[in-house]
């Protein structure tokens, strides 16, 4: 079979190319969530994710868990822009494989997470399909003095992530816990200069927040906190799915979340002026990174 001759990121910038706004949008493609205009103190987010069977979960995967993952997702990527979930629409793909049964579960995965999150399902669409396709567009709110993008990495800034990384394809990525109150309590307590989740991988991640904001970045082995499923460094650089908060501060506001009681925050590296990815190894030495991670396409 002949391989696509483009990437994922190649699609979404030709897309961006064609796409013009109006001053209704404050932020459009190229963040984790769209940015709206809304009221005098808040901005609307709006995102969408969407799961295929083949790419995402297999048939043997449970379907409890995989409607609690299309859901999930679209819940990181509000997080990561410190805001609260607060709508969303779910059309579903169904094959001729797929029983009544199999349907409620997957359904009871999706709408027992919607009620832990208070988030309101109000419609979506349903239509036959080869493969079993869930989508989600979620709508959710937040603080305009509170609102994080991948743009704003300042030099030295410190870089921490929420949790560990690596192995997630070995059950993590269909179980974890969106960390909405992770941003919450950042975006209350400190002043955070540019976050993301982390779902194609920790360099490719980053890679967005340094070419977002122009900056380079330097990451330490020896900080990088490592899940029990991982396999090793490599693992949690480039395999994705970990769905952790990867955010920038200064040092003085990394003062203010570092000592919490509440969550255990990693500092794994700096920004750095000169552009570029590097990581010092546990020898101290010092390698050039590439971002690279997880893409439909390659």
């Amino acid at each position: 079979m002949r391989k696509n001759n483009f990437s994922e990121f190649d699609l979404i910038r030709r897309f961006r190319k064609q796409i013009s706004t109006d001053a209704s949008v404050f932020k459009g493609s190229g963040d984790d969530c769209a940015v709206l205009r809304f009221d005098k103190k808040h901005y609307q987010l709006f995102t969408c994710d969407m799961l295929v069977e083949g790419v995402d979960f297999t048939k043997r995967t449970d379907l409890r868990l995989v409607g609690r993952k299309a859901l999930a997702v679209s819940i990181s990527d509000i997080a990561s822009c410190a805001g609260l979930p607060r709508h969303a629409v779910v059309s579903l793909g169904l094959p001729r494989w797929i029983s009544l049964k199999q349907v409620d579960r997957l359904s009871g995965g999706l709408f027992s997470l919607a009620k832990e999150h208070a988030i309101n399902i109000v419609g979506g669409d349903i239509s036959r399909s080869d493969k079993l396709v869930i989508d989600v567009s979620m709508l959710g709110i937040v603080e305009k003095n509170k609102l994080c993008l991948r743009e704003g990495a300042k030099d030295n800034d410190f870089i921490f992530v929420t949790g560990p990384l690596g192995g997630s394809i070995r059950g993590k990525h269909l179980k974890f816990t969106p960390r909405v109150k992770e941003a919450r309590f950042l975006a209350a307590h400190a002043k955070i200069n540019s976050m993301i989740d982390i779902s194609d991988g920790l360099t490719q991640d980053l890679g967005h927040i340094l070419k977002a904001s122009a900056k380079g970045a330097l990451l330490y082995e020896e900080c990088i906190p490592l899940s029990k499923e991982s396999r090793g460094i490599s693992d949690a650089l480039y395999a994705g799915e970990d769905f952790e908060l990867l955010f920038t501060l200064s040092p003085f506001e990394a003062m203010k979340i570092i000592h919490s009681k509440e969550f255990h925050f990693r500092q794994i590296g700096q920004i750095t002026k000169k552009k570029g990815l590097k990581l010092v190894k546990k020898n101290s030495r010092i390698v050039s990174l590439k971002a690279g991670g997880y893409d439909h396409f390659r």
